[in-house]
């Protein structure tokens, strides 16, 4: 088998009235970078980078760069081709942009092996621990024209944390950093109150403070009961990471903005977070996510991917939870105190829930995770050229 095409489709929804805010920016748009590797089989695979920031550039290097590294070689060999490629950008790639078109690349090339081996790509992997995962909503970002107004939002943000428990989610996450702190830890006091004790509550500030207000914050927020402060400072920062992790009683998580074996190596050795996260699409891939989790689990830190984007994305994560071993193990696993659980954006995005034939829904919390070969997902093409801004492709001469 070898690899004779691959495909770039840049995908772009504008969001409209229903754009949403972190501490970091806004989001007008959905946009991601879809990647499809073709074989001389006639099997295709599936891969997604990308979400982060522009697609564009994620895309010129798999046509620019990449391509010459696969095209050719038989796609059964992901974990070699992912050396390749590495070594090959190296000395300009070691982070960022050219690891997430690694990313894209390598998730299509185990989707192809788990087709042609005729097995999910969990068990390609070494085995699924669970066939289904516990499931916590991302959502309660800042939103409307009048978004800093956090008074004048505090009704529409009780309705809309609480929607989430009837939804049948057990787990929410919710957003803070764009306003002062303690207007932030009023709207946390909010959706406390909407959600009641028994729905577990999260906080992710998208790295917007320094180690001195993270620490601050967190003290005051101790007695909302919260399982895990996500991104207190800056990806950069470790000592910062490690100063707030020494100081609060909250668990921390972070690592959606950490790349390769490389990056966690020192960001979890460091002893930075209670929880690791990985982006399957943004880390390296089903490859390096392999070896990340093996250097997780002999610092005994739980892993629980981030996710963000298309459903491909969503799939990918899903095949890497499966594989994540109970950390530590426990006759009685219980979701992100020793078992992972799998991100679940509730924002709109038609790149999610349109994408896919069969687009992956949560049931009761729980997510079940695919189990057809390869990702056990297939794209519906007409949604694909919907929402298509930009494809290219690369031929093998």
């Amino acid at each position: 088998m070898k690899i004779t095409k691959i495909e770039t489709f840049v995908l772009k929804v504008a969001l409209g009235k229903e754009r949403f805010y972190s501490s970091q920016c806004a989001f007008p748009e959905r946009n991601s970078l879809l990647v499809r590797v073709h074989t001389d089989d006639g099997i295709c695979g599936w891969g997604e980078g990308g979400q982060y920031g522009p697609a564009e550039p994620v895309a010129a290097c798999i046509e620019h760069v990449l391509a010459r590294h696969l095209l050719g070689e038989d796609p059964r060999d992901p974990v070699m081709l992912w050396e390749r490629m590495y070594c090959g950008t190296r000395d300009f790639g070691q982070k960022g942009t050219y690891i997430e078109a690694i990313s894209a690349v390598d998730i299509a090339l185990w989707d192809i092996a788990g087709k042609a081996a005729g097995m999910p790509v969990s068990r390609m992997l070494g085995g699924a621990f669970r066939d289904k995962v516990a499931a916590y909503a991302t959502g309660c970002y800042y939103r409307g024209e009048d978004y800093l107004d956090f008074r004048k939002q505090l009704p529409k943000l009780a309705d809309e944390a609480a929607s989430y428990a009837r939804d049948g989610f057990k787990m929410l996450k919710v957003k803070v950093g764009l306003l002062d702190v303690r207007e932030d830890i009023e709207r946390i006091k909010t959706i406390r109150e909407a959600i009641g004790e028994d729905t577990r509550l999260f906080i992710d500030c998208n790295h917007s403070y320094n180690a001195a207000t993270a620490v601050d914050f967190a003290r005051r927020v101790e007695q909302y009961d919260i399982g895990f402060l996500e991104e207190p400072v800056v990806p950069e920062d470790h000592d910062g990471y490690r100063r707030v992790r020494s100081r609060t009683s909250i668990p921390i998580a972070g690592g959606e903005c950490e790349y390769t074996r490389y990056g966690f190596r020192d960001f979890v050795g460091k002893g930075c977070v209670d929880i690791a996260q990985p982006d399957v699409c943004v880390c390296g891939g089903l490859s390096e996510f392999s070896k990340i989790l093996a250097l997780c689990l002999a610092h005994n830190t739980l892993v629980v991917p981030h996710v963000w984007g298309s459903g491909v994305a969503l799939a990918a994560a899903l095949a890497a939870t499966a594989v994540i071993p109970n950390t530590p193990h426990t006759a009685n696993p219980v979701a992100l105190q020793n078992a992972p659980a799998i991100e679940f954006d509730r924002n709109i995005n038609p790149l999610r829930d349109e994408l896919l034939t069969e687009p992956i829904r949560q049931k009761g919390g729980f997510v079940e995770i695919p189990n057809k070969p390869g990702l056990g997902v297939e794209l519906d093409e007409s949604v694909l050229k919907k929402y298509l801004h930009r494809h290219e492709e690369v031929h093998l001469s």
